[in-house]
C-alpha cells in the first residue's frame, strides 16, 4: 500500500494518467458497445423502427445505471474511506450493505418497469409505429436488467477493493458474448429485435456470474453474514453516491425530453416522426464513446488528484489537471472532426442500405451531426472540470457543473429557438451547439477558480510548514493531545502547558485551518465542531471536514505543539512522539467551571454541559470506533478537581521533563 502511494506522490503524471485512465475508458467503452453493438445488428435487421426502439428503452438503462451508481459509487467512496480510516469492521459493512440493497432494489424496480412498460415507453417519446418494437425489446432488457444492476454496482466496489482490471474484464468478456450473440439471434434465428434484447442480457448475466464470485475473494476485507444486513448505515452509501445519481437522472431528463420534442417536431417535417428519434439513439451512442473516453481519463486522474491534494502537493494537483484538460481537448476535437467530415460513414453502419427511410435517415443524420453536434469538442472542460471538482471534494459544485449544458442551458434554448423564434425541429438541433458554447464560457471561469484556489493554498501552506519547522522542546519532538470533558478545564490546561513549555498551542485555531483546508466556510465548520449524531448521514461534507482535520493535525505534529480535541489522541495514536491526555471532572465542577467561564446560566448548564459531552462522545465513536471516555485509548488521565487546572497543568509537565 505504501508503495502505491509513494508512486502517486513521484511518478511522472503522464505515466500516471496512463496507468489509471486506460482501465476506465475500457471498462466505460465496453459498457457503451452493449447498446451500440444491438443499435448495429437491429438497425440492419429490422430497421429504422428497429434503431427507434432502441432509443425508446435506453432511459430505462439510464435509471439502472443511475441506481447502480448511487449504491456503487457510493459503498465504493465509503469503503476506501473506512479502508484509510483501518476501519475494516465498517468497510466490510459497506460492502455487505451494497450487495443486499442493489439485489432488492434491482427485482422492485425491474418488476415496475416490467408492469408499466406500455405506459412508460410513450413518456420515454415512443411512437405508434414504433410501440411493438420497443416493448418487445424492452420486456426483455427489464427481465435482465437485475444482472446488470448488480454487476454494475459490483464494478465500483471492484475496483476500490483494487481490482480495476478484474472489472475491467468481467465487462469485457459479457460485451464480447453479446457481440458473438447479437448476429446469431437477430439474422440467424430471425428474432428481430428481441434477438438484439436476449444477446444482451446473456452477456449480462455472464458478467453478473464473474462479479459475484469476486465477493468470495475480496482481498481489502472478510464478509460475514452480519454485513449483509440492512440498517441506518446504508443512508451513508445513499449520501457518497448521490452525485452519481443526480449526473444519471439529469441525462435522463435531457433524454426524454429530446425523444418527445423530436417526435413532435419532426412530426411537421418531411422526416416524420420516426426518423429523428432514431437517428438521435444512433448519435446518442456513437456520442456515448466519446463521453466514455473523456469520462475514463478524467476517472482516472481521480486517484492522482486526490492524493496529492490530501499531501499538500498542490503543484502535482495543477500539473494533473492540465495534462486531463489537454488530453481530453484532443480526444474532443478528434471526434469533432470525425462527426462533421464523416457523418455518413458513421452513422450508415446502422441502418440497410435497402431500407426505405435510408435517404431521409442519412439526411437527417448530417444535418444533426453539423448543428447538433457542431462544437461537441467543447464538452470535454465541461466534463473533466465536473470531475476534477468532485476529486477536491466539492461534490454539490461537481453536480452544479453537469446541470449547466443538460438542464440549465440546453433544454430552454431549444424550446426558445422551436416555439418563440418558431425555429421548429432546426431550432432544436441548433441549440445544442449554442448550449456548448455558453457551457464552455462558464466552465472556463469555473475552473480558472479552482486553480487559482490551489495556487493559493500552495503558498499559504508553505508559510504555514515553515513557522512549524523550528518547534521542539529542549531539542525534542513532542506532541500533546488533550481530549476534554466540557466544563473540565481541559481548553485552560492545554494552554498553560503549551505557555510553559513555549509550543504553538491549538484549539480555537483549528477551524480556520480546517475551513481552509475542506474550503468549508468557517461558520459552517464552528456549526459542525466536534458534533456528528449517529444518524447523520445525508451531508458527507461531515466526513469531508473531518478527512480535513486529520490533515491539519498531522501536518502540525510534524513541529512540536499542543493539539486540544477534534479526535487528536486517534488521528496521531501512530505517532511515538504523541503523548496523548483526557481530562475530567465531576458534575458540580464542570457547572462552576461552565457558568464562570462561560457565562451559562445555572439553571440549563448542566443540560448544555451533558448535551455537548454527549456530542463529543457520539462524534470520537463515529471516527475512531472507539469510546470516548475509554482510559485505555491515553496516556494519561487526570480528574482536574483533583489538583486544579494549575496544578494539573504542572504535573503534565513534570512527567514530559522526565
Amino acid at each position: 500500500m505504501e508503495q502505491k502511494e509513494n508512486i502517486l506522490g513521484t511518478e511522472k503524471i503522464g505515466k500516471l494518467i496512463r496507468k489509471f485512465s486506460i482501465p476506465c475508458i475500457i471498462s466505460l467503452v465496453v459498457n457503451s458497445l452493449y447498446n451500440i453493438v444491438d443499435q448495429i445488428f437491429i438497425g440492419k435487421g429490422v430497421g429504422t423502427l428497429g434503431n427507434a426502439a432502441t432509443n425508446v428503452i435506453f432511459p430505462l438503462i439510464i435509471i439502472f445505471n443511475a441506481v447502480a451508481g448511487l449504491i456503487g459509487n457510493g459503498a465504493a467512496a465509503n469503503l476506501s474511506l473506512k479502508l484509510g480510516e483501518k476501519n475494516k469492521k465498517a468497510a466490510a459493512k459497506s460492502i455487505g450493505q451494497a450487495v443486499s440493497l442493489t439485489i432488492i432494489l434491482s427485482i422492485v424496480i425491474s418488476g415496475i418497469a416490467y408492469i408499466f412498460l406500455p405506459q412508460l415507453v410513450y413518456l420515454f417519446g415512443c411512437t405508434e409505429s414504433v410501440y411493438k418494437y420497443a416493448v418487445d425489446y424492452g420486456r426483455i432488457i427489464v427481465i435482465g436488467a437485475p444482472f446488470m444492476l448488480i454487476y454494475s454496482s459490483f464494478s465500483s466496489i471492484i475496483r476500490a477493493d483494487g481490482s480495476p482490471k478484474y472489472s475491467m474484464i468481467m465487462l469485457v468478456i459479457g460485451a464480447i458474448i453479446n457481440i458473438i450473440l447479437d448476429p446469431i439471434f437477430i439474422f440467424g434465428f430471425d428474432m428481430g429485435v428481441k434477438g438484439g434484447a436476449l444477446a444482451t442480457i446473456i452477456g449480462q448475466i455472464v458478467s453478473f456470474v464473474i462479479a459475484i464470485i469476486y465477493l468470495f475473494k475480496i482481498k481489502s476485507v472478510k464478509l460475514t453474514k452480519n454485513d449483509f444486513k440492512l440498517d441506518k448505515d446504508v443512508f451513508r452509501i445513499l449520501a457518497l453516491g448521490i452525485s452519481s445519481f443526480i449526473t444519471q437522472a439529469t441525462i435522463l431528463v435531457l433524454f426524454i425530453f429530446m425523444n418527445n420534442i423530436l417526435t413532435k417536431l419532426g412530426a411537421n417535417t418531411k422526416f416524420g416522426a420516426d426518423i429523428p428519434l432514431s437517428v438521435y439513439g444512433v448519435i446518442s451512442k456513437i456520442n456515448s464513446l466519446y463521453i466514455s473516453t473523456v469520462l475514463g481519463i478524467s476517472i482516472g486522474s481521480q486517484p492522482i488528484i486526490g492524493f496529492n491534494y490530501g499531501a499538500g502537493n498542490k503543484f502535482r494537483v495543477k500539473e494533473t489537471i492540465r495534462k486531463v484538460l489537454i488530453i481530453n481537448f484532443i480526444i474532443g476535437i478528434i471526434f469533432n472532426l470525425l462527426f462533421v467530415l464523416f457523418p455518413k460513414q458513421i452513422t450508415g453502419i446502422f441502418i440497410s442500405s435497402n431500407d426505405v427511410s435510408y435517404n431521409l435517415f442519412m439526411e437527417f443524420a448530417v444535418l444533426m451531426c453539423h448543428s447538433f453536434l457542431l462544437v461537441i469538442s467543447l464538452n470535454a472542460l465541461e466534463m473533466t472540470t465536473s470531475i476534477v471538482i468532485q476529486s477536491l471534494g466539492n461534490v454539490v459544485k461537481s453536480t452544479a457543473v453537469t446541470f449547466i449544458r443538460q438542464i440549465m442551458l440546453l433544454i430552454p434554448i431549444s424550446l426558445i429557438l422551436a416555439f418563440v423564434f418558431n425555429k421548429g425541429i432546426y431550432g432544436v438541433l441548433y441549440a445544442g451547439c449554442i448550449a456548448d458554447v455558453l457551457c464552455f464560457i462558464i466552465t472556463i471561469f469555473i475552473i480558472k477558480s479552482e486553480y487559482k484556489k490551489l495556487g493559493k493554498e500552495v503558498i499559504n501552506e508553505t508559510y504555514q510548514e515553515k513557522e512549524q519547522t523550528n518547534n521542539t522542546y529542549n531539542g525534542k519532538h513532542i506532541v500533546i493531545t488533550i481530549s476534554r470533558e466540557y466544563g473540565s478545564g481541559g481548553r485552560f490546561v492545554g494552554r498553560l502547558v503549551a505557555e510553559k513549555l513555549g509550543l504553538p498551542f491549538y484549539d480555537k485555531e483549528l477551524i480556520s485551518l480546517s475551513a481552509k483546508e475542506s474550503g468549508l466556510s468557517e461558520e459552517y465548520v464552528k456549526m459542525t465542531d466536534e458534533k456528528k449524531k449517529s444518524a447523520s448521514y445525508t451531508n458527507n461534507n461531515d466526513d469531508r471536514l473531518f478527512i480535513a482535520e486529520q490533515k491539519v493535525i498531522e501536518k502540525l505534529a510534524k513541529s512540536s505543539c499542543v493539539i486540544v480535541g477534534r479526535c487528536a489522541d486517534y488521528i496521531l495514536k501512530d505517532n511515538k512522539d504523541a503523548i496523548k491526555i483526557f481530562l475530567y471532572s465531576d458534575s458540580k465542577s464542570k457547572e462552576k467551571r461552565a457558568i464562570k467561564y462561560y457565562g451559562l446560566n445555572s439553571k440549563t448548564a448542566l443540560r448544555k454541559i451533558d448535551k455537548i459531552n454527549k456530542e463529543r462522545s457520539k462524534h470520537y465513536k463515529f471516527y475512531t470506533n472507539r469510546e470516548w471516555k475509554d482510559f485505555s485509548n491515553y496516556d494519561l488521565s487526570f480528574n482536574v478537581d483533583k489538583y486544579g487546572v494549575e496544578k494539573t497543568a504542572e504535573n503534565i509537565i513534570n512527567i514530559i521533563e522526565k
